[in-house]
């Protein structure tokens, strides 16, 4: 990600450095939320700044962006910052190097190595199991809301599937929402559920292993084969618990490492990712941002 001196505009107290997603080379994926860097006016803070589509309710979305600030889990990005009520919705979380899972797959040239999708599936799934401990439904897991940092991921785009459509109303086509990873049910209107959440996981690590969320089951790492096609059922009974998903990749998470064992380091990612992070890094700092007049 190249960021070079530019006049840009402000969003809240904050100026624009660039939109996290602008190098993403998939449009057919769409992204739940409008996502940039941006940064304090005073330059002494840069975070990550998420607006609502064009389509979507402001108000709903601010209500899930303030849900999102009491999530609990190392691999999830909750909200700090909220805009007040009344102007231009928006909310920041604090800002870290890391790529959108659909541009890491760019910049690795094709689909991420098994080794990086099993510590994906681990991390994910035990963040998840603590949200739905908290009893909420993330209702927003698909490719372009996870980022992959060097450390680890991170799950955003929290109540995309809620701030999109209310229960009942058919969300095909509501902005920003990837049918590849919405759950039939939630599609169809029904209300987000635990198993919905296991749904959309399956779809995401379908396309981190294979570039796409309805592979052919041959397309898929062995390990990982009966696993996703249990996760996309289309009857949330026939999906397994976050457990069985945790228990059948991570057999020894009891006595391992929290959040992904150690999967999580030194070369979980491939050296081209690590590299494009660090890249996204270092324009980040070096930005000289100026705001229209």
């Amino acid at each position: 990600m190249a960021v070079t001196s530019a006049t840009t505009r402000r969003i809240g107290p904050y100026a624009v450095v660039t939109r996290l997603d602008s190098n993403t080379p998939v449009p057919q994926l769409p992204t739940p939320e409008r996502r940039f860097i941006a940064r304090s006016l005073d330059g002494d803070r840069t975070v990550l700044l998420s607006a609502p589509l064009p389509g979507v309710d402001p108000g709903r979305f601010m209500a899930e962006a303030d849900t999102s600030r009491y999530l609990l889990g190392p691999w999830v990005l909750p909200a700090v910052e909220l805009a007040a009520p009344g102007g231009e919705a928006w909310h920041a979380r604090p800002y870290l190097p890391a790529l959108p899972l659909p541009t890491a797959l760019a910049v690795n040239r094709g689909p991420l190595p098994e080794r990086t999708v099993l510590a994906l599936a681990v991390a994910l799934a035990e963040s998840l199991a603590v949200l739905h401990g908290q009893e909420l439904t993330h209702a927003g897991v698909c490719p372009a809301a996870v980022l992959l940092a060097a450390d680890g991921p991170r799950l955003g785009c929290f109540g995309a599937v809620r701030a999109a459509g209310v229960d009942g109303v058919p969300r095909w086509g509501a902005p920003g929402l990837d049918a590849g990873s919405l759950p039939p049910e939630q599609a169809a209107g029904g209300p987000p559920r635990p198993l919905g959440d296991v749904y959309a996981l399956g779809a995401t690590l379908a396309y981190a292993a294979t570039g796409h969320t309805a592979p052919e089951r041959g397309e898929l790492p062995p390990v990982l084969r009966s696993l996703v096609a249990r996760c996309l059922a289309r009857d949330p009974a026939h999906r397994p618990q976050l457990s069985d998903i945790i228990g059948e990749l991570a057999p020894d998470s009891r006595t391992a490492v929290p959040a992904g064992g150690g999967w999580l380091g030194v070369g979980w990612l491939p050296a081209r990712i690590v590299a494009a992070v660090a890249h996204q890094s270092a324009s980040v700092l070096a930005a000289e941002v100026q705001l229209s007049p």
